[in-house]
């Protein structure tokens, strides 16, 4: 009695699990990377992290998608919320984020280092016919600081602070870049602001459409500003960039980095960052600035702790300990 109960419930498990069919394949994982306008550099960066982290972790069912954004302030809050897995920002404003000073009331501290990418070159492109030719031009000219909580509105603050100017010395719009491209082709501003890599498809276009120049940030007072702000790094605009732009213009830069949400798992964290420098070759093909990408450089002005996954990665290539 009891062998045939015992393969009576045999019975019936194999009868439920043949019904129950072929076990589901894993469900897909969408990851999102909050990185800034369409028109920067952002957005081409977080559009190639998702096509090779497809292409490497499809076995995972692991997929990026790329997010048009507000960019490096906007990001940060983004990950304060948990509202978006990985994030693309200025090093200066993720140190401000993670630690609540500058234009942060409190720390976002579930925000973890990744890798830092790109110098942000500051452009300050104006009008030729404006005749600004210095920082301290700018006064009382109509000039774009940049969009309300972008990394450029911050800089162009700090910037015009340096020169002892604040945004009420000059006739101030907060446009985004492309829209203040437009502003400027119109004549509706004589300046803007745009901390981007250097070849910015915006800028090209206004310096094709308007005779135009870039503005230097250099000198005794540009020297002080990053002895205040020790993110800022010199930085030369080349020759052949702009049309126009016909002999090296010194500027100053930060650094672009991609930042995870600290509770991502760290498994998730490091496939990621593998897939990403696995492929470079297919991620620098869609920027110019992301030539000067490198494994080896991922550590240059980070500014925040890393995350677990990121310092994982790192160890086992040998560039960190």
């Amino acid at each position: 009695m009891r062998k045939r109960t015992f393969w009576f419930c045999v019975a019936v498990v194999l009868a439920m699990v043949f019904a129950m069919g072929p076990v589901q394949a894993a469900e897909r994982r969408f990851l999102s990377i909050a990185s800034g306008w369409v028109t920067g550099a952002y957005y081409p960066f977080a559009g190639a992290v998702s096509r090779v982290a497809w292409k490497h972790l499809k076995a995972q069912n692991i997929k990026v998608t790329a997010e048009s954004s507000g960019a490096s302030v906007a990001n940060a809050k983004l990950i304060s919320k948990d509202d978006t897995d990985f994030a693309l920002l200025q090093n200066d404003i993720a140190y401000y984020a993670y630690n609540g000073k500058m234009m942060f009331k409190k720390p976002i501290d579930n925000m973890l280092g990744c890798m830092t990418l790109y110098p942000e070159t500051i452009q300050i492109v104006a009008r030729k016919d404006a005749n600004i030719n210095s920082v301290a031009d700018l006064k009382g000219k109509r000039v774009s600081i940049g969009p309300l909580g972008s990394g450029t509105a911050e800089n162009a603050k700090q910037i015009l602070g340096a020169w002892g100017m604040s945004v009420d010395d000059i006739k101030s719009q907060q446009l985004k870049a492309s829209q203040a491209a437009d502003y400027m082709k119109d004549g509706r501003v004589d300046a803007y602001f745009n901390t981007t890599a250097v070849g910015a498809a915006h800028i090209i276009d206004t310096c094709v459409l308007v005779p135009s120049v870039i503005v230097p940030i250099s000198g005794p007072k540009a020297d002080a500003l990053m002895k205040k702000y020790t993110f800022y790094a010199k930085d030369t605009l080349p020759t052949g960039v702009y049309k126009g732009v016909d002999k090296p213009v010194e500027t100053i830069a930060v650094m672009a980095m991609m930042v995870a949400r600290a509770s991502l798992e760290k498994d998730v964290v490091y496939s990621v960052l593998k897939a990403i420098y696995s492929d470079l070759d297919q991620v620098k093909k869609a920027h110019a600035k992301f030539k000067v990408i490198e494994v080896k450089k991922a550590m240059m002005g980070m500014s925040i702790p890393l995350h677990p996954g990121a310092e994982k990665y790192f160890k086992e290539i040998g560039l960190v300990k």
